[in-house]
C-alpha cells in the first residue's frame, strides 16, 4: 500500500482539522515497516540447510562430502528464492511482527513527546503497513477520560477501513473519530497544541 504526496497532504489536513476540536495533542505515524526484515531470508536459508542432511542420512547412502555440498546448494538456492520475496516480513512469525510493531509504537509515542504534553492527554495513532498493525496510545489523562473499549472501537474501524486499500481515507476518518472522543473531555482552547505543528509523519 503506497502513500503519495497528495494523500500525505490529505492525512495531514485531516489531523490538523481534528486538532482544532481539542486541546489534546493528536499525532499519527504511518510506518512502511516497524523493523528491518532483511535477515529473514538468511535465517530461513540456514534452517533449511541444517535440516537437509537428515533425510539424506536416513534414506540415501551419500557420502559426507556430497551431503555437505547438498547443504550448501540448498542454502544458496533458498537464499536466492527467498530474497526475491518483496514482503520479507511475511517470512517472520506473526507474533514476532506484532512485537516489533508494538515496540515501535511505544518508541514513537516517547519520541514525539506525547507523554510530556502539558495536560498529559496526548494521543498517538500508529499504523505499520508491513505488519498490518494499528494501535492507539494515549497518555495518562486521555486514557483515564476515554474508556478502553472506545479506543478499541476506533482501532477496529481503522483496521477495517485500511483493508479497503485507501489508507488516506482510513486515517482521515480515524482522525475525526479520535477528535470526537477527546473533544468532550479536552475541548479546544485557542491553539490546542503549539508544540506539535506537524500532525502526520510517514516513515
Amino acid at each position: 500500500m503506497a502513500i503519495n504526496p497528495l494523500e500525505q497532504a490529505k492525512i495531514e489536513a485531516a489531523f490538523a482539522a481534528a486538532q482544532q476540536r481539542t486541546q489534546a495533542p493528536i499525532l499519527c505515524v504511518l510506518a512502511r515497516a516497524s523493523a528491518n526484515y532483511e535477515i529473514a531470508p538468511l535465517l530461513w536459508s540456514g534452517l533449511l540447510a541444517l535440516a537437509t542432511p537428515w533425510p539424506l542420512l536416513i534414506f540415501t547412502q551419500l557420502s559426507a562430502q556430497r551431503i555437505f555440498i547438498a547443504q550448501l546448494l540448498v542454502c544458496l538456492a533458498a537464499m536466492v528464492i527467498l530474497s526475491l520475496i518483496p514482503q520479507r516480513s511475511l517470512l517472520t512469525p506473526a507474533r514476532v511482527r506484532r512485537a516489533h510493531a508494538h515496540r515501535a509504537a511505544l518508541a514513537q509515542f516517547a519520541l514525539r513527546g506525547l507523554e510530556r504534553a502539558p495536560g498529559r492527554n496526548g494521543v498517538l495513532i500508529y499504523v505499520s503497513l508491513a505488519e498490518r498493525y494499528a494501535r492507539v496510545i494515549a497518555a495518562d489523562a486521555a486514557a483515564q477520560a476515554i474508556a478502553q473499549r472506545q479506543w478499541q472501537g476506533l482501532i477496529d474501524a481503522l483496521v477495517a477501513d485500511l483493508r479497503g486499500g485507501d489508507a488516506a481515507q482510513a486515517l482521515a476518518k480515524a482522525a475525526e473519530a479520535c477528535a470526537g472522543l477527546l473533544a468532550p473531555a479536552f475541548p479546544a482552547t485557542g491553539d490546542p497544541a503549539p508544540q506539535h505543528r506537524q500532525h502526520f509523519h510517514f516513515m
